[in-house]
């Protein structure tokens, strides 16, 4: 199989790049399987502390091949096959998975993001864009919706209306259009050097916390307010008291930069 991506860490980050750069980086069947399989296996990193998704070449990713698919260049692969492992079918795992990821994700948008290449970067738990970039919900054009896990993951970013008039028309938005609608964080000349600086930042806090943090934001609003609340006290209590929790608190007594271990077992 081609090599669709390529990943390196270092110091508790993961360099994570789609790598299809003379396509824009446009999914096929074997861009699936990589973002999938890469994700995955980054989850069960405990050293990990943050992930920079981006995407090489000119662009972040421009959605899906569609003339590769009608090649067959899809594979054998069932982009709707579910498993009992995922709430998501497989062509959503290639987007949910980095929601799944318990270390927060960055996004570094650069060239442009359409389609499914735009619902990747929403999985993502920040994004860095460039202001320049151009950002589309773009399955309309092709008669179609999103489906890789997009229509949850725009909703959670902007107001209804305005999820709904990108979704109908298929509309193109700037990297600045896009930080003033929601659909990205911060706007950057330099995205990824950007994106590595945040991480590198988020890298430096106690990963245990960092964790549970995650965990807790992502649940607002799924989950009810009682059980939220529950979920808030219970991801605290095992954090208080603990050896990286009490290193944070000599660090800062001690003005100098926290040694923190890696996390181990499950949170709470």
């Amino acid at each position: 199989m081609t090599e669709r991506m390529t990943v390196s860490v270092s110091e508790g980050i993961a360099d994570v790049r789609l790598s299809r750069p003379d396509k824009l980086n446009a999914l096929d069947g074997e861009m699936f399987d990589a973002l999938v399989a890469t994700g995955e296996k980054l989850a069960a990193d405990r050293s990990l502390r943050a992930v920079v998704l981006s995407g090489e070449g000119r662009a972040f990713c421009a959605g899906l091949d569609v003339a590769s698919f009608f090649r067959g260049g899809g594979g054998a692969r069932d982009l709707f096959a579910r498993s009992e492992a995922s709430l998501a079918n497989f062509a959503q795992r290639a987007a949910w998975v980095w929601t799944e990821l318990p270390v927060p994700v960055v996004a570094a948008i650069h060239g442009v993001a359409f389609g499914g290449g735009l619902q990747i970067a929403l999985a993502a738990d920040l994004r860095i864009v460039a202001p320049d970039a151009r950002l589309s919900v773009m399955e309309i054009k092709w008669g179609l919706v999103p489906d890789m896990s997009g229509t949850q993951t725009l909703r959670r970013l902007v107001r209804l209306d305005v999820a709904k008039e990108l979704t109908y028309t298929g509309r193109i938005v700037s990297g600045a259009q896009a930080v003033e609608l929601g659909l990205a964080t911060h706007l950057s000349e330099a995205p990824l050097d950007a994106a590595f600086e945040l991480a590198r930042e988020i890298a430096g806090r106690e990963p245990r916390a960092v964790r549970a943090a995650k965990r807790l934001l992502d649940a607002s609003g799924v989950v009810g307010v009682e059980e939220g609340l529950r979920l808030e006290e219970e991801l605290q209590r095992s954090l208080l008291g603990k050896p990286n929790q009490l290193e944070a608190v000599r660090a800062i007594a001690e003005k100098r930069a926290p040694n923190y271990e890696d996390p181990e077992g499950t949170l709470v």
